[in-house]
């Protein structure tokens, strides 16, 4: 947002200069910068008079003048702008004059006529990017005055950067109401004079939503004179304001919402079937804006709409189809207060920016409608004619300020210096915040309506801090009184695993949350996707459901750069929808292994990573593991049939481990035989408590079963199987071979398996071990049809 610093001092004045000013802005909160109007001024630039004109003897299109320079002797200028004319007041460069540019204008023969200077345009003088003919100024503008003193062409502008709860900042009043309290100089604002009522034409209004829109007033202005343009001096502020001019109507209401800060719209009176209406848009309606933008709205969009159709999208933009142009002589012209939140919706739902929605979504004041609107019907009278019908209105300012309670000591607790009571009163006063004391000394504040960002006693001790200065608050140690955070000892500590996995040869990437829908569907599909309201990018529409897109494209990103082989793995947040549709946020554990297994070396052949590589890697990491943990074979839409799995703690499902499909890891152009593991980590963090456990003194006895099995039953089976038999002194079950051979039946494999039998407190006995591996091998056979290999 950009002030001119002209505009302001007609309503404050504080010492300095506007690098001063800036300064204080910004240690006040609001950062601002300040800059000049032109990074160089004219000279030897004069106000002229053309007296006189001649067609050039030889060049058709250009004229030659006599214009009055405020001396005794005229002077003679060759022009060919298309609007000279007798009579004509313009920028007139003497000889020897220096424009913006660095361009120096000599006495010059152009055409056998001799040129005395040069007549100017907006665009010579650098106040505009292109021209079509000389700056037009006023009729009363003295021959020979400087044009620099003329145009306030030594103007500074304050450009400010306002954060989202200082929306009352977002106008000259309110720049000047910042000023005024942070130097605490009088505010003279300028005065609004009611336009006077010359016909009875109303327009009835009325709201059925008073939560979005407490107020709403209105009035006809008719017999305006069509066509025209704005004066200068409003066509120039509204240019170093950084708005263009679009015509008579539009200017004076951007006039006024730069001025004030109330956005204001002037619609068409011809184009409208009264009564005007603020409503809720029906699903599905449609409504085409004045950048010819096409919605289709929802229930959530507030509108402003007359009796046959929606008229404009209520404080982010107008309809085209009542809008203002040349041959416009009758307005309805509005102001309103919108609710923040319903316009902010609004604007980010459809993608909108403008002005007022800049405004409205930083809260504009419920009790300026009625001064802004007076003041827009003066202007547009004085510019356009005509005469002004009543004002009408629906809801009402809001009664009595919001009242905050103030207490001395937390002012000294929060700031952490004493601040006397006569100063807190006096500082608060200069935003127009009335204090009353209590019995305790302490104080109820009653806050200006225009302050949306105050709401809490500490909003109240910021105001005291930051007019007091903080610089004037003296540095003092802090005692900090924060306990040290401890991981329990049932947990596991996220910042060790990621250590454990650097060391393992593992990178930690941080990845966008932010994804392509395309890899969310191809990574995840079925899995519901969160849409981000408001997307940077295309490419960047949904909340990530797992962390592999980022992997991925980390990995396609290096491998075009020709890195043969890598190890990434990244702890952060997934999204996912919740049983009650909202989204919920789910910390996770992922990995890809890609490459060869081992870095190139001669101690070892090359051989590609595969999935037993990535699990060994991820359970060495978060060793010591639950009993209860196990892989089962499933079957994953983005993994490689048969080269998948499934981690279940007890029977909790919490991860995937696999390699990726080949079919997308072609369309994702990453290779083959990418290994990729993704697990909840709220489940995985979960870390059995170490018990003590006596040593065995007694020697242990090892049986080993070589099982046939039909192909689909998983090794892991047979284990779980055997350890769940009861038996007291079984210590260890384990797969030490799989064999698979011409001399077993098609579809059968061996699968070899290890047994470790010990006691406690005695030496068993071979009969006991037989027994035991008896009733193992027989639930084998009853479960998984396991027969002992007899080859």
């Amino acid at each position: 947002m950009r002030v001119p610093v002209t505009w302001l001092r007609e309503w404050v004045n504080p010492p300095g200069s506007p690098t001063d000013w800036a300064d204080k802005l910004t240690r006040g909160g609001v950062e601002a910068v300040a800059c000049p109007l032109l990074p160089a001024l004219p000279q030897r630039v004069v106000v002229g008079r053309i007296t006189s004109i001649e067609p050039h003897p030889q060049v058709e299109r250009l004229s030659v003048c006599n214009v009055d320079a405020g001396s005794d002797k005229r002077l003679t200028v060759v022009c060919g702008a298309p609007n000279v004319r007798v009579g004509l007041h313009a920028p007139l460069a003497l000889p020897g004059a220096r424009l913006p540019d660095a361009r120096t204008i000599e006495t010059t023969e152009l055409g056998g006529v001799c040129s005395q200077g040069m007549l100017c345009s907006a665009a010579e003088l650098g106040l505009a990017e292109r021209s079509d003919g000389l700056l037009e100024l006023a009729l009363e503008a003295r021959c020979g005055s400087s044009i620099v003193e003329h145009l306030q062409l030594d103007d500074w502008l304050l450009e400010l950067e306002l954060t989202p709860n200082r929306g009352d900042c977002a106008s000259v009043l309110g720049v000047a109401r910042e000023l005024s309290a942070l130097y605490g100089c009088r505010l003279t604002p300028a005065t609004a004079t009611p336009a006077a009522v010359g016909v009875s034409q109303t327009v009835e209004v009325g709201i059925d939503d008073p939560q979005t829109c407490p107020r709403y007033a209105g009035r006809a202005l008719v017999r305006l004179s069509g066509g025209g343009t704005s004066p200068w001096w409003l066509r120039e502020r509204l240019r170093r304001a950084g708005l263009r001019t679009i015509h008579p109507l539009v200017d004076v209401t951007n006039y006024v919402m730069l001025e004030l800060g109330q956005p204001l719209h002037a619609f068409d009176l011809e184009r409208l079937a009264p009564p005007i209406s603020v409503r809720r848009a029906a699903a599905g309606e449609r409504l085409q804006l004045l950048n010819e933008q096409q919605l289709v709205l929802t229930a959530d969009d507030l509108l402003i709409a007359d009796a046959r159709a929606p008229l404009a999208l209520a404080g982010v933009m107008g309809g085209s189809g009542s809008a203002v142009d040349s041959a416009t002589t009758a307005i309805f012209l509005e102001s309103a207060c919108f609710d923040p939140v319903c316009v902010a919706g609004s604007g980010r739902r459809h993608h909108i920016l403008s002005d007022a929605r800049y405004r409205f979504e930083r809260g504009v004041d419920p009790s300026l409608q009625r001064r802004a609107l007076e003041r827009a019907s003066t202007l547009i009278l004085q510019l356009c004619g005509g005469v002004a019908g009543p004002v009408s209105e629906a809801g009402s300012a809001p009664r009595e300020a919001l009242r905050i309670p103030l207490r001395q000591h937390q002012i000294e607790r929060l700031l952490g210096t004493p601040i006397p009571s006569d100063q807190v009163a006096s500082l608060l006063e200069r935003l127009d915040i009335k204090l009353q004391t209590d019995d305790r000394g302490d104080w109820l504040a009653s806050v200006p309506t225009h302050r949306y960002d105050l709401r809490i006693e500490a909003d109240l001790v910021e105001e005291i801090g930051r007019l007091w200065g903080y610089e004037r608050i003296a540095p003092r140690a802090y005692r900090p009184q924060l306990p040290p955070i401890t991981v329990p000892e049932t947990r596991r500590d996220p910042d060790t695993v990621c250590q454990r996995l650097a060391a393992r040869g593992y990178r930690e990437i941080v990845s966008y949350s932010f994804i392509d829908p395309q890899w969310g569907e191809w990574l995840a599909p079925g899995t519901p996707k969160i849409a981000v309201d408001n997307p940077i990018a295309e490419t960047l529409a949904v909340m990530r459901p797992n962390l592999w897109p980022g992997l991925l494209g980390a990995w396609r990103y290096n491998r075009q750069r020709q890195t043969p082989r890598a190890r990434l793995f990244e702890l952060g947040i997934g999204f996912a929808s919740g049983d009650d549709g909202l989204p919920r946020e789910q910390q996770r554990l992922a990995a890809l292994l890609a490459g060869s297994a081992l870095p190139e070396q001669w101690g070892s052949a090359r051989r590609a990573a595969d999935l037993f590589d990535l699990k060994a890697d991820i359970e060495a990491t978060l060793a010591p593991l639950p009993a209860n943990w196990h892989w089962r074979a499933e079957y994953h839409p983005a993994l490689h049939p048969g080269r998948s799995a499934r981690l279940y703690v007890g029977q909790s499902p919490c991860g995937w481990l696999g390699e990726l499909h080949p079919q997308l890891a072609e369309r994702l152009e990453v290779g083959a035989g990418v290994q990729l593991l993704d697990l909840d980590w709220q489940i995985v963090a979960d870390v059995p408590v170490p018990r003590s456990v006596p040593l065995p003194e007694q020697p242990a006895t090892r049986r080993d079963l070589a099982l046939v099995v039909d192909e689909m039953v998983p090794a892991q089976a047979l284990v779980e199987t055997a350890r769940q038999t009861g038996i007291s002194f079984l210590r260890e079950a384990f797969v030490f071979d799989a064999w698979r051979g011409d001399e077993l039946e098609a579809g059968y494999k061996s699968i070899a398996l290890g047994l470790i039998f010990q006691h406690l407190s005695r030496t068993l006995t071979d009969e006991e071990v037989d027994t035991a591996v008896a009733e193992i091998t027989a639930r084998l056979a009853a479960l998984h049809r396991a027969d002992l290999r007899r080859v």
